[in-house]
């Protein structure tokens, strides 16, 4: 068999499209889903090169299972790579959003992270000295893992933790030459944006937030529209999965020069600007 990896959350987008390049580059993908009808529809796509692993990554129980099952399927050999990508946002202002939205956020996009890495870390030669072809580990943050908008904090603590979460880990990791690397996208076009439209907006309609809301629901349907395609982020994926000397962090984004603002502009200047777009400054005295 090819070399391996495994990536979390294949049936749409960021997924999806690494699984596409990551196979057309010769390596076989273990990508897992929530539906057994998805995992058949990426066999018949990928063929040989693909096999479907049905789990949540919420349940510890069938993420081990299927550790197993690609410990079988390895016979011996090493797992390239483990690319933590599942993950889900959730929407909404932080003083009246149902604190059951804010744990769900957190329980798939860190504790998710957490359990998927420690059932297959170990294949990757993690808890091992001296494996010649140790394994990486990939974790799929977002530009939002160090700049947050409004109305998306749950969102963002999940990036903003799963950087810090990387950032120990690929420390802790060292002694066993498994390398951790945090790819940032930031607009993609993928499902996770087309969803803004569907975020009920009507239950927040009595607080002071209702148009701010509107606007940047409008927002992120428009950066859905403009952003990458997955298969982008599947590059950047095969290359730090790949590269001698990747670096820790990449940002992959439609517009750099905004990330960079984004990233370097004094906070007050930047609350005042998105302040002003989404109307939520206060009126003047």
């Amino acid at each position: 068999m090819a070399r391996s990896v495994v990536i979390t959350g294949v049936s749409t987008g960021i997924g999806l499209g690494a699984t596409r390049v990551l196979t057309g580059r010769g390596l076989h993908v273990f990508g897992s889903v929530r539906k057994a009808a998805d995992g058949e529809r990426l066999k018949a796509e990928f063929g040989s090169s693909f096999t479907p692993l049905v789990f949540d990554v919420t349940d510890e129980g069938a993420v081990q299972a299927a550790a197993r099952q690609v410990e079988r399927a390895l016979e011996g050999a090493t797992l390239a790579g483990l690319v933590n990508n599942a993950g889900i946002a959730v929407a909404g202002p932080l003083l009246y959003l149902p604190v059951d939205e804010f744990r769900l956020q957190l329980e798939v996009n860190l504790t998710g992270v957490v359990i998927a890495t420690q059932a297959f870390a170990p294949l990757l030669g993690a808890g091992r000295t001296g494996v010649r072809d140790a394994g990486r580990i990939v974790n799929i943050s977002s530009v939002g893992g160090k700049t947050a908008n409004p109305f998306m904090a749950p969102y963002n603590v999940s990036k903003f933790g799963l950087e810090g979460l990387s950032e120990s880990l690929r420390r802790e990791l060292l002694p066993f030459g498994v390398d951790v690397i945090v790819v940032a996208p930031g607009a993609v076009a993928t499902p996770i944006w087309d969803k803004a439209d569907q975020v009920d907006v009507s239950r927040y309609a009595n607080t002071p937030y209702a148009a701010a809301l509107d606007r940047i629901r409008a927002y992120m349907l428009q950066l859905g529209k403009a952003g990458l395609p997955p298969e982008r982020i599947g590059e950047v994926i095969h290359h730090a999965l790949t590269a001698p000397k990747p670096k820790v962090r990449y940002t992959v984004a439609p517009d750099m020069f905004r990330i960079f603002m984004g990233e370097h502009l004094p906070k007050r200047t930047l609350d005042r600007i998105v302040g002003k777009q989404l109307g939520l400054l206060p009126d003047a005295p």
